[in-house]
């Protein structure tokens, strides 16, 4: 326990707490059971770390940071960690990457029911099972997704100004004097193209240079450890599956052939459409159904964009398609909070209510005439006109 209690110490002195990511607002910190996943490298444990050094500064003892991966965790189970730090008058736990613990699901079951008196937030991966059968976690945990920076996020971080989230229909009502206000405040433009392309990530503020390596290095965790250890996937196929995203990320955009693809892959039709399903679950792609209808995993996508635009940098880093790029940053903004669908006449169908249809500055409101509720976010344009909106903006909704 003292050793953990040190390494905490340690990562506190070290956190910054300058910019803090608006997630922090919506989570309910006073719930007795919280969990938080999300992609690697989208900032997780620099949430969990700026939470506790904001709040229990002034009384660390009540509270405890534990990666479970780490050295110093692994002779003893989760249960014995929390019976210990409880008896030693421990109030606030926060356990980091538990999908690195077997059990986990079971054990934070156990503490749940045995310490009514600890409050525990727990990391995992985008592929954490949260409705476990065994331990029924889905009645105890509040479980909340965590995004990379969204691109309002992003001029926070470089400007130092604050912009208030925007709704989605405060965009689609008011564009117009929404954007009068931040283009007074600063150009977009003048960041907009360097956060599509390494803006995404937190960690690109660390090291510029070594953002497209580190970036790298995340999709290889992803394909090699998380895959593999999560879902199974045979570690043999990774290197068809990295090929399959670079496809994706030069496409325009990508419309999957499931035959072809299980032929050129080796994979029979079932295993390739678990595995794009995988890709999806993990955070390293945005699948457009025609319709939400039964289970998703069975379904074949009308289309396949990378989750977002970084990711089609750092693959196709010289064939990124524009129009792909475009459309995958709305899918990214609009996908986290709203239902995204694929629609027969525009680009996109979001809640299945909107239409969209994206594009660059010349393209024009007679591709959306006929179609009800519809609009174009168009790329390259400050300011929009009626039902064209500035495609930037849709970076502002959370």
């Amino acid at each position: 326990m003292e050793d953990l209690f040190r390494k905490y110490s340690k990562k506190l002195q070290r956190v910054e707490t300058n910019f803090v990511r608006s997630i922090m607002d919506d989570i309910n910190w006073n719930a007795r059971l919280i969990g938080i996943k999300g992609a690697r490298g989208v900032g997780k444990t620099t949430l969990l770390l700026q939470y506790m050094k904001l709040n229990f500064s002034d009384n660390l003892e009540e509270s405890l940071y534990v990666s479970l991966d780490a050295y110093g965790f692994k002779e003893g189970t989760l249960v014995d960690l929390a019976d210990d730090f409880v008896r030693n008058g421990g109030k606030y736990l926060f356990l980091d990457e538990v999908h690195k613990y077997r059990n986990w699901a079971q054990e934070l079951k156990n503490i749940y029911d045995d310490h009514a008196e600890l409050k525990v937030v727990f990391t995992g991966s985008s592929l954490l099972e949260i409705l476990n059968a065994r331990a029924d976690l889905s009645r105890r945990a509040i479980v909340y997704h965590m995004q990379g920076l969204s691109f309002r996020e992003y001029l926070e971080m470089e400007t130092g100004q604050k912009f208030d989230k925007v709704s989605l229909e405060d965009i689609l009502n008011n564009h117009l004097k929404i954007a009068t206000q931040i283009n007074g405040k600063l150009k977009p433009f003048q960041y907009f193209e360097r956060y599509l392309k390494y803006g995404y990530y937190p960690f690109y503020k660390e090291d510029p240079d070594l953002y497209e390596q580190r970036l790298e290095e995340v999709i290889a965790m992803m394909l090699e450890i998380e895959l593999p250890l999560l879902r199974g996937v045979d570690l043999g196929f990774v290197p068809k599956i990295k090929q399959l995203l670079a496809i994706i990320s030069e496409s325009v955009p990508f419309i999957p052939n499931v035959s072809n693809l299980s032929d050129k892959i080796g994979l029979n039709r079932a295993t390739l459409m678990a595995y794009l399903h995988y890709l999806e679950e993990v955070g390293l792609t945005i699948n457009l159904q025609k319709e939400a209808k039964g289970s998703v995993k069975l379904q074949k996508p009308a289309k396949i964009y990378l989750e977002n635009t970084n990711l089609m940098f750092a693959l196709s880093p010289s064939k990124a398609n524009i129009g792909n790029v475009r459309e995958t940053f709305f899918a990214n903004q609009l996908g986290f909070k709203h239902k995204l669908s694929h629609h027969e006449k525009t680009d996109f169908f979001v809640n299945d209510f909107y239409s969209f249809e994206i594009g660059g500055k010349d393209k024009s409101i007679k591709q959306i005439q006929g179609v009800e509720n519809s609009f174009i976010a168009a790329d390259a344009i400050e300011y929009g006109f009626q039902n064209k909106i500035p495609l930037w903006l849709f970076g502002f909704l959370y």
